[in-house]
């Protein structure tokens, strides 16, 4: 095995190695108006049901309407998405309709009110699940109430930030199955 020699990190640069996953168009939509937001900060927290935790900084014009909305969806894009998904990120929904200057189609959702976005890989429609840690910490816990996912590719070509305009696209990948040992579900 391969050992490393390290240096001290700055602190808040750590996120540059942690961020959790691909990068995520969050839409929404409150009293008639609709928004996309960009996020990198979510995680798994539950399987069955299937509970998401998001971090929405409170200034971001999405928390608000996906607050009081109690609802919104996750759309997965692709690398061919990764600049879009950069634009809709430096600008924002209370001046512009995301949608409409980026050339997304808005899809219907089946169980939440917020839209699809057409384009992306995935869509996952959420309701919100608990609402406690919203207060103290931006961070909202979210049930998926409804998944669809492209039957092609397996495996898309996600896009994980980095920090500081840095990107990486997902790469190859490779099965340990043999050695795998799933949790008791």
């Amino acid at each position: 095995m391969k050992t490393y020699v390290k240096q001290d990190f700055p602190l808040a640069e750590v996120r540059r190695h942690l961020e959790p996953g691909p990068i995520v168009l969050v839409s929404s939509a409150w009293k008639g108006k609709t928004n996309i937001m960009t996020m990198g900060w979510h995680m798994v927290m539950g399987f069955t049901p299937s509970l998401i935790g998001c971090y929405i900084w409170d200034n971001n014009h999405s928390f608000e309407m996906v607050r009081k909305s109690r609802e919104c969806v996750i759309n997965v894009p692709t690398f061919d998405l990764l600049d879009t998904a950069i634009g809709i990120g430096n600008c924002s929904g209370a001046e512009v309709d995301k949608f409409d200057k980026f050339g997304l189609t808005a899809g219907e959702a089946e169980m939440v009110g917020a839209p699809l976005i057409k384009e992306c890989y995935a869509n996952f429609e959420r309701r919100l699940a608990d609402a406690k840690l919203i207060r103290n910490y931006s961070l909202f816990v979210w049930e998926v109430v409804k998944a669809h996912v492209a039957k092609s590719p397996k495996n898309p070509e996600t896009v994980h930030y980095r920090g500081n305009g840095e990107f990486m696209v997902a790469g190859r990948s490779v099965s340990r199955r043999r050695l795998f040992k799933a949790p008791n579900l």
